[in-house]
């Protein structure tokens, strides 16, 4: 096996800032520095510069085609890509161009992507905006080399038809507000607030052959039938167990491919369940974080292939064990290097730490109902509160330095002393002593303080991470706001921030919680402090279009209310039409695969009975005919269930084509999902009866443990 240097070839695929300085002019680098830093527009002229040069290093790296790279609000990536050759000479030679306007500047089609109205079908110009504060790349694949730009995507009309115009526009506005706030308290040094992630990637692993087996994985990314072996996830033996071998060259793969284009791939083991795996990277800058999360994603489908494996990213691709999750480790830092989350070596006397502490609790307690909708899909519905994942009732955890603090702050509006971290004593003379934190972590909590960040667990492992970055930022720039418009109007500065910090400790304090967000307990105890529940994604939809939503966004211009309505009616659609896939998935493999399946097995099972009756009359066949029985019994269910689900399903599209998207999604998960658990009961009960010859699909057992 080859030796691979990581520092050798990171991000040697990347027009990086490295490759910027060497082969740009000094001032088009310097041009390009002060739009990045300033946020100025980028003249054409230097545009022009950059892209020449950005097309022969393109081309060096094998590079014939260059896309604009966007993520239009599917959940995906798009691309449509262009090569660099010009109109035929008359020596019959072509020429290699890429002008600065191709660079800034794409116009893919708009009306095949969700809209939500914004766009009919006849509509078609869309924009996609070169995003210079994410590095261009170059892909290499079974297509070549292609370069890939990172770029906005806007309709004709300017509203945003992508995760990333919103993102930018909050980045924006949480660091305008976040400066304020420094300046109020005498920072003159720093110029930018900048939110940097960190997503933790979930995700299964399953053999590509077994899975070209499941249409039901194929159509859904899940399986829609199937019940547990003998062994799961009870031994917890799997998590942070030995890497197989397969797997193993698998990580080692992805790896390779994601520190070429720059992605700081850091951490990797095995999950819970079998099967399931994660990677970690380093934190980035919020776009940038995003864009690489995507990388992620992709890459780890295209490598999976390459060793007939199949990366699986549904959250809940398997009843019975763990699903997938993806945790958004989210901070504020400053330009020259101040984390705002950082409690320091002080904690009782940061009066900065105190005010953005406060801050985040006044954020999510107000609008704990859009941080959940920003997690909300149709495979997290499987997930979210399943005593595997987060509880579907936002709190904070703080633990027992910043709670201790808290408490401290309700009384008088600072604090007077901290909780200092302990020895840890192991009780062996030859291992070191080491500080243990002063807080522990709590794994069961959608958004957690974990040393300098907050941890938001509740993101789903296939979403972008794009949207609850948005909210997170947009969120804190209105609480920032809020302080802010206090401060500057006080007349006793240090008198008004105490004042502040024990209002908001005392009037958010509901929203911390610090025990077990699994028990039972826990949501009556929610119901009591008036913190929403929101179990299922259709009901989380409404958070979108509330007049505090559209007072909160365009307050900050990050959506108007027609880019909020349209998001809405993206999310009830979607969320129809996945479930409607799923209902006619399970309708068309319980009709084309089991159900004949079982009346073969039935068969056999009758002609045995008959052949024993033949060899040994008076032989007792009680048994036989039990089973034969229960079988039919089964079988009859599932055949009345297919019938019942189709017309659910049909039902579903009936109203869908009323064009009341909200009504659809509410009849598909009120009626169709109930219809679809109770046919997958008939049918996962046949399968304990039917021998592992006569059953058609690839098993449990077969999908988690024969990798």
């Amino acid at each position: 096996m080859e030796n691979i240097n990581a520092a050798e070839i990171f991000g040697e695929n990347v027009f990086n800032d490295a490759i910027m300085r060497e082969r740009l002019p000094k001032k088009t680098y310097q041009k390009l520095q002060e739009v990045i830093r300033d946020g100025i527009e980028l003249d054409i002229q230097t545009a022009d510069v950059i892209a020449h040069e950005m097309k022969e290093w393109a081309i060096e790296k094998g590079a014939t085609h260059f896309t604009h790279w966007f993520q239009p609000l599917n959940g995906l990536t798009a691309e449509k890509h262009d090569s660099f050759i010009t109109a035929p000479q008359q020596n019959g030679k072509v020429l290699m161009s890429f002008s600065g306007k191709e660079l800034i500047k794409g116009e893919p089609d708009a009306s095949s992507f969700p809209s939500g109205g914004l766009r009919a079908t006849f509509e078609a110009r869309g924009y996609t905006a070169w995003d210079c504060t994410s590095n261009a790349f170059v892909r290499q694949d079974s297509a070549g080399a292609t370069l890939c730009i990172p770029t906005a995507f806007c309709s004709y009309t300017g509203e945003a038809l992508d995760q990333k115009t919103p993102l930018l526009r909050s980045m924006e506005a949480v660091s305008e507000q976040g400066i304020r706030l420094l300046r109020l308290l005498g920072n003159t040094t720093s110029n930018r607030i900048i939110p940097v992630v960190g997503a933790e990637q979930e995700y299964f692993i399953i053999d590509r052959d077994k899975y070209l087996k499941r249409k039901d994985i194929i159509y859904t990314g899940r399986t829609l039938f199937g019940t547990m072996p003998a062994k799961g996830q009870e031994l917890d033996d799997h998590y942070f167990g030995t890497i197989r071998d397969r797997i193993g060259a698998f990580m080692r793969d992805v790896n390779i491919e994601l520190w070429k284009l720059g992605v700081p791939a850091k951490t990797q083991h095995n999950e819970v369940a079998p099967a399931q795996h994660e990677l970690a990277p380093i934190f980035a800058v919020a776009n940038v974080a995003v864009d690489h999360n995507h990388l992620v994603m992709e890459t780890m489908k295209k490598v999976a292939y390459r060793h007939n494996l199949h990366c699986l990213l549904h959250e809940k691709p398997f009843a019975g064990v763990n699903g997938s999750g993806k945790h958004n480790n989210w901070s504020l830092v400053t330009d020259d290097g101040i984390n705002l989350m950082d409690p320091g070596k002080n904690p009782h006397e940061n009066t900065l730490f105190h005010l953005v502490l406060c801050c985040v609790l006044k954020a999510v307690d107000e609008h704990a109902d859009l941080l959940r909708e920003s997690a909300a899909d149709v495979g997290n519905d499987h997930r979210l509160g399943a005593d595997e994942a987060p509880p579907a009732i936002i709190s904070v955890f703080l633990g027992t330095q910043l709670q201790d603090i808290l408490e401290q702050l309700k009384e008088s509006g600072s604090a007077a002393h901290y909780i200092h971290r302990e020895n840890l004593d192991t009780g062996v003379n030859t291992l070191p002593d080491f500080k243990k934190d002063a807080t522990d972590r709590n794994r069961t909590s959608p958004f957690a303080f974990t040393g300098n960040k907050f941890e938001f667990r509740m993101v789903g492992s296939q979403d972008s991470i794009g949207e609850p970055n948005v909210v997170l930022n947009t969120i804190m720039a209105e609480a920032f706001s809020d302080v802010c418009d206090r401060l500057e109007y006080a007349s006793d500065m240090n008198a008004e921030i105490a004042s502040i910090l024990k209002e908001y400790a005392t009037a958010h304090e509901r929203i911390v919680f610090n025990g077990d967000g699994y028990s039972k307990e826990w949501i009556a105890e929610a119901e009591k402090r008036g913190l929403p529940n929101i179990e299922c994604m259709v009901d989380s939809i409404e958070a979108l279009t509330t007049e505090k939503t559209f007072s909160l966004f365009e307050k900050f211009g990050v959506f108007n209310r027609t880019e909020l309505t349209s998001r809405a009616e993206i999310e009830y659609e979607l969320y129809a039409k996945q479930i409607n896939i799923e209902a006619r998935a399970m309708v068309n493999i319980a009709s084309k695969q089991i159900l004949p399946a079982v009346m073969c097995c039935e068969r056999k099972i009758a002609e045995g009975i008959n052949e024993i009756k033949s060899a040994v009359p008076g032989t007792d066949t009680s048994v036989q005919e039990e089973i034969l029985t229960e079988l039919s019994s089964l079988l009859k269910e599932a055949k009345n269930g297919v019938k019942t689900l189709t017309d659910a399903a049909d039902e579903g599209v009936r109203i869908m084509g009323e064009g009341d998207s909200k009504k659809a999604a509410y009849h598909f998960y009120n009626v169709v999902t109930k219809e679809m658990e109770a046919l997958r009961n008939a049918v996962d009960s046949m399968e304990v009866m039917v021998s592992k010859e006569d059953w058609p699909l690839p098993s449990y057992g077969d999908l988690l443990f024969e990798v």
